[in-house]
C-alpha cells in the first residue's frame, strides 16, 4: 500500500528555515485578489486596498502563513513525508486551520516543524492530518493544519477517525456538508474570481499541475483547472477583515474551513457572514452553479 499509516504517522517531524520578504507577501495578496475589491471605487489606489499592496503601509492577512517561505504547502509537504507514497492526481484538500499567536511580519526567517499527526482510514479514501507548527526568534508565529484526501487508499481496516472529518461523496473530502445557520446573514458579499486566478496564486509556490494544466486536470476527474483551495480560502478571510473587522488583520486568531467543492477560474464567489460573540461564521458558494457551497464549517474567530 502506498500509505504506511504506522511509518507515517512515528516519522520523525521535519524542520525547515523558511524567510519571506514585503514583495512575497504583496505578491499573495494580488494572487487572492488585493486591488480589485469590487465594493470600492478604484480599488486599485484605494486606501483600503494600498495596506494589502503599498509596502509603505503593508498589512499581512494571516492568511499568508499557508504560503510563507515561498515552498510546498501544507498539503504537498505531507506528500513528501516517510510512509506516503501516491499519487498528486489523486489527492484532494479536505481542510486547512490555522491559528495566529500574533501578527506575522512583512519580513521574517521562521522554522517550520512539521509531521503527520494522524493517518485515519475513511473506507474508500486515506485522510492524512498534516500539522505544522512555526516560530522565530521571538517565539511562536502560528499553527495549521491541513486534512489531506487520497482517493482510493482506504480500505485497510484502520482508526475512521472523528466523525466530523468523515468522507462524503458530497464533497472533495469533508463530510455532509454543513446547513447554514437558519437566520439571515448579517452580510454578503460577491467576489469575481479572474480567469488567470490560479496562474496569479501558484506563483507564491503552490505549482500543482491541477490549478494550470488541462490534461492533468482530466487524469484528476475535472474537465479544466481549479482554483487553489487556498486562493478561496484566502479571498474569504480578506473579504471578512474588510467588512467586519474594520480591516485590521491583527484580530484574526484562528479559522477554519472546509472544502466543500472547487472553484474555477473565472467564477463568482458569494460570501455569506453571520457575526458572533468574538466569532463570524461564513458560507461561500458558486454563483454560477445554483451557489453550490464550495467553503462549509467555516469560521474566523477574533479579537
Amino acid at each position: 500500500m502506498p500509505i504506511d499509516a504506522a511509518v507515517a504517522a512515528a516519522a520523525e517531524p521535519r524542520t525547515d528555515e523558511i524567510r519571506w520578504t514585503a514583495k512575497d507577501v504583496r505578491l499573495y495578496h494580488l494572487g487572492i485578489g488585493a486591488g480589485t475589491n469590487p465594493d470600492r471605487e478604484n480599488p486599485a489606489t484605494d486606501p483600503g486596498e494600498l495596506r494589502y499592496t503599498l509596502e509603505s503601509r503593508l498589512h499581512v492577512l494571516p492568511s499568508f502563513a499557508t504560503v510563507a517561505g515561498g515552498g510546498p504547502p501544507g498539503v504537498i509537504r505531507g506528500l513528501s513525508m516517510p510512509g506516503v507514497a501516491v499519487d498528486l492526481a489523486d489527492v484532494l484538500h479536505g481542510g486547512q486551520s490555522l491559528r495566529v499567536h500574533r501578527p506575522i511580519p512583512a519580513e521574517g526567517t521562521a522554522v517550520a516543524t512539521g509531521r503527520i499527526a494522524a493517518v485515519y482510514d475513511k473506507g474508500t479514501a486515506a485522510l492524512l492530518v498534516m500539522r505544522t507548527e512555526v516560530a522565530d526568534a521571538d517565539g511562536p508565529l502560528w499553527s495549521e493544519e491541513a486534512q489531506i484526501f487520497v482517493r482510493g487508499e482506504g480500505g485497510w481496516g484502520g482508526d475512521r477517525g472523528p466523525s466530523a472529518l468523515a468522507h462524503s461523496r458530497r464533497g472533495p473530502g469533508g463530510g455532509p456538508l454543513a446547513a447554514p445557520p437558519a437566520e439571515e446573514p448579517d452580510l454578503t458579499v460577491v467576489r469575481p474570481v479572474r480567469p488567470d486566478q490560479a496562474l496569479l496564486y501558484r506563483l507564491s509556490g503552490d505549482s500543482n499541475p491541477l490549478h494550470a494544466d488541462p490534461a492533468f486536470a482530466r487524469r484528476a476527474g475535472f474537465d479544466r483547472p481549479v482554483l487553489h483551495g487556498l486562493c478561496t480560502y484566502g479571498i474569504t478571510l480578506k473579504a471578512v477583515v474588510d467588512t467586519l473587522l474594520g480591516g485590521d488583520v491583527t484580530r484574526v486568531r484562528r479559522y477554519d474551513t472546509r472544502f466543500a467543492a472547487v472553484v474555477y477560474p473565472g467564477e463568482t464567489l458569494r460570501i455569506r457572514m453571520w457575526r458572533g460573540e468574538g466569532r463570524v461564521r461564513v458560507m461561500v458558494s458558486a454563483v454560477e452553479r445554483s451557489d453550490a457551497p464550495v467553503l462549509t464549517d467555516t469560521t474566523v474567530r477574533h479579537t
